[in-house]
């Protein structure tokens, strides 16, 4: 369900991004209380045309509720329309739609030793957890390691020099920049899996650090996963978050069921159920929207997750996935906007 929130703040942070701040009313603290790393779906109007977008929350979590205000980081994309209108037409007092925070990405207070590879606007959720974790959680530390192309756009510059200097023992920073020098600090240069092969080990103790948390484009993610991956980090150990993935092949391996020649799909949503047939080549995400408008979407393409549903009989056939952990597809869960039916009949539950 989606719920008005009035802009209480816009900041321009580079020439291509802004922190946008958000109101929470007193009545939806509580609904609106996130985890560090989560997101907020937001959708608007433009031009007679509902544009939907995932947006990381870049605000430490409290504790109990969520405080007076959420903020987001937004950069702008190539022909992004959501994007576009935030960082040129968007103003202090315009209302804009969000569902109340959700994603698996999320890293929780607690002791021990953490550790982040972001790059470009992965920095948002990541700030999150750094700052969240630090300020909660005395007896842990986190490293940061990010990749942005120049000083000119690196995100939240100051928010994570003032990281640094509340807590210089518990906090760590390395910064690489692509295609610029820096006076000190690492040589400039992509952050290659080869690269952070070599360069990991020689920051902090790999085989310690509780969790990898991995954030960015998905060049970077995966050159990430496969340098802990070669340096032994269980896979269990590592969460990701990936951007704005260009269009592409399938991702999911494995065997490729067969599609029946006809299907139906049987989904519960809210507490409401139905049952509808499967056109040939749609999406289950689809099939439910052309009957349902409240099935919880965003990007449709694999990435934010918002379409997660546990899978409670038949089968089905993944073209993408970006955003769901191993552990959540070995319990059962789907994304609807990638899943295709695989048996006459399917049932999905979003309410689980």
């Amino acid at each position: 369900m989606f719920h008005p929130l009035r802009v209480h703040a816009i900041e321009r942070l580079t020439d291509d991004s802004a922190a946008v701040t958000l109101a929470v009313p007193p009545g939806l603290r509580e609904t609106f209380r996130h985890k560090p790393g989560q997101h907020l779906n937001v959708r608007y109007t433009v031009d007679g045309e509902e544009i939907r977008r995932s947006y990381s929350i870049c605000s430490p979590a409290t504790g109990e509720q969520a405080g007076p205000t959420l903020r987001v980081g937004i950069r702008l994309v190539d022909g992004g329309v959501f994007s576009t209108y935030a960082l040129k037409e968007l103003v202090v007092g315009d209302v804009v739609e969000a569902m109340p925070p959700m994603g698996g990405f999320v890293l929780m207070p607690r002791p021990g030793r953490f550790a982040a590879i972001v790059g470009g606007s992965g920095i948002t959720p990541v700030l999150s957890m750094a700052s969240t974790l630090l300020e909660r959680e005395p007896d842990a530390s986190f490293c940061l390691i990010r990749s942005d192309r120049t000083a000119g756009s690196t995100m939240f510059l100051d928010e994570v020099a003032d990281l640094k200097d509340r807590h210089p023992d518990r906090f760590q920073l390395v910064t690489a920049l692509s295609r610029e020098e820096q006076q000190a600090g690492l040589p400039s240069g992509r952050l290659d899996r080869d690269r952070l092969g070599r360069l990991l080990p020689a920051l902090l103790p790999v085989a310690e650090v509780d969790g990898w948390y991995l954030c960015g484009p998905f060049g970077l993610v995966q050159a990430a996963k496969g340098a802990l991956r070669g340096l032994g980090v269980d896979r269990s150990r590592i969460h990701q978050e990936i951007f704005h993935v260009d269009d592409g092949p399938e991702t999911v391996t494995g065997p490729r069921p067969e599609a029946p020649a006809h299907s139906s799909l049987t989904a519960t949503l809210h507490g409401r159920s139905g049952t509808w047939p499967v056109p040939e080549g749609e999406s289950l995400l689809e099939t439910i929207l052309r009957s349902r408008s409240d099935a919880p979407y965003a990007c449709k393409g694999g990435v934010c997750g918002t379409c997660r549903a546990f899978l409670v009989s038949g089968e089905v056939r993944m073209d993408r996935n970006f955003a769901l952990e191993p552990e959540e597809t070995d319990a059962g869960y789907v994304l609807a906007c990638q899943s295709h039916p695989a048996t006459p009949e399917v049932e999905l539950d979003f309410d689980r």
